[in-house]
C-alpha cells in the first residue's frame, strides 16, 4: 500500500490520509499530469500563434488566441449548466479531459498536414476550453464528494501545489521543446496529458466511495438555477466571491505592468521576467503547502489578510534600488497567494449543499473568469498613463483597500440592522404598512 511507504510516512500528517486507498489518490497522478500540460500550453499557445499570425496583426491574434484557450470555459459554465449540472464530478471531469484531448490533439495533426490556419488554430483553442469551467470546477466537488471533510483543506492544497508547481515546470519544458520542435508538438503533449486525465477518471467508476458521497444519479436532483439559488441565500458565500472577484481584478494590471517594469524600468530582458514569475511559482508553492496542515482558524480574517499581505509585498516595486527586492517582494506575493484558493474552496465544499457543490462551483469559476482579464484591461492604458511602477505599487495598494473596506463591511452592516432595530417607530412603520 502507497499509504505505508517510506516517502508517504516522510510527509507531514495532515496529508498521509490522502494517499492512503481511494478515489482521490487514484486520479491524483492523472490530475498532475494535465496540470503539466496546462502550464506548457502558456508557452505553446502564443508562440504557435505567433507564427500562424497574419502579416502586421501579431499582437491582436496572439491575444486573441490565448483568450481562446480561457474564456469559452466562462461561456460553457453559464450556458451549459441545464445539460451538465446534474452530472457526476468524475463524468465532468472525463467530458472536459476528452474535448481537451481530441480538440488539441488535432493542432499538431492540421499541423503536419499542413492545414493549421489561424482561424483553425482559434476555433479548436475554443473549443477544448467550452467545458473546462465544469471539468476544473468538478475536481473539487469530486474532493468533497469522496475524502470526509477534515481532509478536504489537505486535498484542497495539494491540488493547488500541483497546478502552481506545473505553472513552474510546464513553461520551463515547454520553452525547452519549442527550441527543438514546432509548439504544434507541444500541444499535442498538452492533448495527451489530457487524455491521461480522461482515463484516470474513466477508471474511477469501478471505485466505491463513501454512501454518502455518492453521485446524485438523476440531473432533476438539481434543479435549474440552483447554483445561483444557492447564493443567493448564503451571503458568506456571495461576499467571498465578491473579494475574490475584486482580488482578481486588482491583479489584472499586475500581468500587463511586470513586463513593461522589466523592459523599460530596468532596461532588462525576459530572463529576469522568468526570474520573478519563478519566485512567485516557488512562493506560492510554499504557501499551498503549508496552508493544507492548518486545523480550524478564522477562515474569513485569513482570506482578508492574504489579500491584504498580497497589496503589501507589492509595494516594493516603488523602491529604487536592485531588482532583487522586488524579486523577493514578489515571491513573498507567490507565498501569500499560495493558500487562498484552497481556503476559499474550503469554504465553498462547507458551506455548499453536496447536490448543488459542482453548479455553484462552475458558476463561481465562470464569474471569476471575467475578473484577471478585466483588470488586464485597464492595466494597458494605465501603465501608458502611469508608467509600469506606479501601476505595480498602485495595484498594491488597491488590494489593501479591498481588505479594509471587505473587513469594515460587515461591521458597517451590523450596526445599521441594529439601529433599524433599536428604532421605536419602526415597528409602527411596519404595522401601518402592513394595515395598509
Amino acid at each position: 500500500m502507497i499509504s505505508s511507504a517510506p516517502l508517504v510516512r516522510r510527509l507531514p500528517p495532515a496529508y498521509r490520509p490522502l494517499f492512503a486507498p481511494g478515489p482521490f489518490r487514484r486520479l491524483l497522478p492523472a490530475l498532475a499530469v494535465s496540470d503539466l500540460g496546462d502550464g506548457m500550453s502558456a508557452v505553446a499557445v502564443p508562440w504557435l500563434a505567433l507564427q500562424l499570425a497574419p502579416s502586421g496583426r501579431a499582437g491582436l491574434f496572439v491575444g486573441a488566441a490565448v483568450a481562446a484557450y480561457v474564456l469559452p470555459g466562462a461561456l460553457g459554465a453559464l450556458l451549459l449548466g441545464r445539460r451538465l449540472r446534474g452530472l457526476p464530478a468524475r463524468r465532468l471531469i472525463r467530458a472536459d479531459a476528452w474535448t481537451r484531448a481530441v480538440l488539441l490533439g488535432a493542432i499538431p495533426v492540421g499541423w503536419a498536414f499542413g492545414v493549421l490556419g489561424p482561424w483553425l488554430l482559434l476555433v479548436l483553442l475554443a473549443g477544448s476550453s467550452l467545458l473546462h469551467g465544469w471539468g476544473a470546477s468538478a475536481k473539487y466537488a469530486l474532493v468533497a464528494e469522496v475524502l470526509p471533510a477534515d481532509r478536504r483543506l489537505a486535498a484542497n492544497a495539494l491540488l493547488s501545489t500541483s497546478g502552481w508547481v506545473a505553472m513552474i515546470a510546464g513553461p520551463a519544458l515547454a520553452g525547452t521543446l519549442t527550441a527543438v520542435v514546432a509548439p504544434a508538438w507541444v500541444l499535442g503533449l498538452d492533448a495527451l496529458s489530457f487524455a491521461v486525465l480522461a482515463v484516470g477518471a474513466g477508471r474511477l467508476s469501478g471505485v466505491p466511495v463513501p454512501l454518502a458521497a455518492r453521485d446524485l444519479p438523476e440531473r432533476e436532483a438539481v434543479p435549474r438555477g440552483e447554483g445561483l439559488r444557492v447564493l443567493r441565500t448564503r451571503p458568506e458565500l456571495l461576499a467571498l466571491l465578491a473579494l475574490t472577484w475584486l482580488f482578481n481584478l486588482t491583479w489584472g494590471p499586475v500581468e500587463v505592468a511586470l513586463p513593461l517594469f522589466v523592459g523599460q524600468e530596468l532596461g532588462a530582458g525576459p530572463g529576469l521576467l522568468g526570474t520573478y514569475w519563478a519566485a512567485f511559482g516557488v512562493g506560492a508553492v510554499l504557501g499551498a503547502l503549508a496552508v493544507g496542515m492548518l486545523r480550524g482558524g478564522a477562515v474569513r480574517r485569513v482570506l482578508l489578510g492574504i489579500v491584504a499581505a498580497h497589496g503589501v509585498a507589492l509595494l516594493p516595486f516603488g523602491l529604487p534600488g536592485p531588482a532583487v527586492l522586488s524579486v523577493a517582494g514578489f515571491a513573498v506575493v507567490g507565498l501569500v497567494y499560495g493558500p487562498y484558493g484552497a481556503l476559499s474552496l474550503g469554504l465553498f465544499q462547507d458551506l455548499t449543499p453536496p447536490p448543488a457543490l459542482t453548479s455553484v462551483l462552475a458558476l463561481r469559476s465562470s464569474v471569476l473568469m471575467t475578473a484577471s482579464p478585466a483588470g488586464a484591461t485597464l492595466g494597458g492604458p494605465l501603465t501608458a498613463v502611469l508608467g509600469p511602477r506606479a501601476v505595480l505599487v498602485g495595484a498594491g495598494l488597491a488590494m489593501i483597500a479591498v481588505a479594509g473596506c471587505a473587513a469594515v463591511a460587515p461591521v458597517l452592516a451590523g450596526r445599521l440592522a441594529r439601529g433599524k432595530s433599536a428604532d421605536p417607530t419602526s415597528g409602527a412603520r411596519a404595522r401601518a404598512g402592513a394595515g395598509g
